[in-house]
């Protein structure tokens, strides 16, 4: 296999969720980890048996093809252009940036160096969704004709070590959960044409109640509960609602309402997760996942999709334009709240091509 070379850039929380995962994909080969904070990166390479090393001297690596962008939301962009102009192609944790004409702006910029640029959430990649996705392609719940889509919660301040970011210019529920949902419904129903929400800020502070800061204050500059509906260019209606404002709920993570029945999907943080399917009235029936990649945590799945499109000269299907399509979405929540209108969304992505094939050793049926 001709491997392609990794070199990681943000060695917080979420590197190791990425470092571990990668060891389950053969293409992957991970040549060295770089952070703001040396020390943080000498710990991960410590961890997982790697070289730690400077960021300039990641990005002047030949052998590094993909930068893996881990750096917190507001860096992205920043990091991914000085990523793109050392001719490295840049695969970004979600979400893409914290404002669309940043993200358009990165984008372009790779378009122009004929480097791609990928983004998370892949999770839309996992076994589950992607039987989901079979099954409303197959016709199981007939015409799509709605659905909602729900991620509430306190805050994390509950259990994030550094939670401030959260609560800050570029965080809040939005833009760190809704990447998830509207990644996996646009792979279940296309592109997005239209936005209405409303959000709030019901808390002008956060007490943190997570080691090592329990006890400690922080503000709170972003709206925290948004509620909305997505409007597709097939015609579907999806409610949508993202919080750090609710203590408990009984809402179900996404359910698609379709002419014939209704489905339900797993929650789209997930690669598994439970399907079920009802044509009438409490009358649900479990189904099975027949796809790979639902047993576990793949957070690099899209990454080694990427990598392998590289090598056979095909689209990857956690592309730039799905994460600016989900980008200018997320943003349109704002801007439908602040304006009192439905915003339209102007960028119209290709829905990303099923997967049907293990990336790692065999294929499988269709």
């Amino acid at each position: 296999m001709n491997k392609v070379g990794i070199g990681v850039i943000g060695c917080g929380v979420i590197s190791g969720a990425y470092l571990t995962a990668a060891k389950g994909f053969p293409i992957l080969d991970i040549r060295g980890l770089a952070d703001m904070n040396p020390a943080a990166a000498e710990a991960r390479a410590k961890e997982f048996g790697l070289k730690a090393m400077s960021i300039a001297a990641l990005l002047a690596d030949p052998t590094v093809e993909i930068i893996l962008n881990l750096t917190i939301p507001k860096a992205h962009v920043a990091v991914g252009l000085q990523a793109l102009d050392a001719g490295k192609h840049v695969y970004s944790e979600k979400p893409l940036g914290v404002v669309f004409k940043d993200g358009k702006k990165l984008v372009d910029r790779a378009a122009q160096k004929k480097l791609r640029v990928g983004s998370a959430p892949d999770t839309f990649l996992g076994g589950a969704h992607q039987t989901c996705r079979k099954l409303i392609d197959s016709g199981k719940i007939g015409t799509p004709v709605g659905g909602t889509a729900y991620f509430m919660c306190p805050g994390h301040e509950r259990w994030h070590p550094a939670p401030d970011f959260y609560y800050q210019a570029g965080g809040g529920p939005v833009l760190d959960m809704a990447p998830y949902y509207v990644t996996d419904l646009v792979n279940l129903l296309g592109p997005v044409a239209r936005v209405a929400a409303m959000t709030s800020m019901p808390k002008q502070t956060r007490t943190i109640t997570s080691q090592p800061r329990a006890g400690q204050s922080i503000p709170v500059e972003v709206p925290t509960h948004a509620a909305g509906t997505l409007e597709f260019v097939s015609g579907a209606l999806v409610q949508m609602s993202m919080s750090f404002d609710v203590p408990a709920h009984r809402h179900l993570p996404i359910e698609i309402y379709g002419s014939k029945g209704t489905l339900i999907v797993p929650d789209p943080n997930r690669f598994g997760g439970e399907i079920a399917f009802a044509a009438e009235k409490d009358k649900w029936v479990p189904l099975k996942t027949d796809m790979p990649y639902a047993d576990g945590n793949y957070r690099s799945i899209g990454l080694a999709d990427m990598a392998h499109a590289i090598r056979s000269k095909r689209p990857h299907r956690a592309s730039g334009a799905l994460a600016l399509h989900v980008l200018e979405v997320m943003e349109a929540f704002d801007r439908s709240a602040s304006s009192g209108k439905a915003i339209a969304i102007s960028t119209r992505p290709a829905r990303p091509a099923p997967l049907g094939e293990s990336l790692v050793r065999r294929k499988l049926a269709a």
